[in-house]
């Protein structure tokens, strides 16, 4: 590899890492404000709605927090495709909270907010356990196998996505089972390209795969 190309991926990693960690801390802001609001509005907030926002709050600002400490990337995927799937794969579901909030009663509601807020106090754990090698995009900063990804090798997508039907139960239709689904397919890709820059990159991946469950753990599968 050639400098001016290691300049170039140089240049792109701190760019990123500097959007990436503007748009966690806006998230994180919003969160924020909607705390308060929740307080302004009821006096004393209702419990899961507080939990839920809390919890969101410490997902985003460790989000934020890790991509400015994260390594930097040995290797990375190539091509568009890997890059279209993360992004989707992290935004898409934003366009949930577009949609308006559908009348599903108060046991849909709770349980709505309990899928919520644990999805986001897994996603947090999972973090954790990542660490700084924590990737948006399909990039190889080192391989972690233990903790979570020990159970499974995609425990953070698989947490992620107990927050996003928490949110798509919310507002409940068709279109945001379509928003689920298409999100979902996503994240299916972006599993794949990190395996393959990830096999690329570190030899003992393959061993890894092979022993650890893709997303469903062993005990719940037949």
């Amino acid at each position: 590899m050639d400098i001016s190309r290691v300049e170039v991926n140089r240049v792109s990693d701190l760019v990123g890492r500097i959007a990436l960690a503007a748009i966690f801390a806006t998230a994180a802001i919003n969160q924020t404000l909607g705390v308060v609001a929740l307080f302004a509005d009821y006096g004393e907030p209702r419990f899961l709605d507080l939990a839920t926002r809390l919890a969101s709050i410490a997902y985003v600002v460790l989000v934020a927090s890790l991509t400015i400490v994260r390594l930097k990337p040995i290797r990375n995927a190539e091509g568009f495709e890997p890059r279209l799937s993360a992004l989707a794969g992290t935004f898409l579901s934003i366009a949930l909270v577009a949609l308006p909030l559908a009348d599903i009663g108060t046991g849909l509601r709770v349980m709505a907010l309990i899928l919520m807020a644990a999805g986001w106090i897994l996603s947090a754990c999972v973090l954790l356990s990542l660490g700084r090698a924590f990737s948006v995009m399909a990039q190889a900063r080192r391989l972690v196998t233990t903790g979570p990804y020990a159970i499974v090798r995609h425990p953070l997508y698989l947490c992620e996505e107990v927050m996003v039907l928490g949110v798509a139960l919310m507002h409940l239709s068709i279109v945001a089972v379509l928003i689920v689904a298409a999100h979902w397919m996503f994240q299916l890709r972006r599993m794949t390209n990190e395996e393959k820059v990830l096999g690329a990159a570190f030899p003992e991946c393959a061993a890894y795969a092979a022993r650890t469950p893709k997303i469903i753990p062993r005990l719940f599968r037949a």
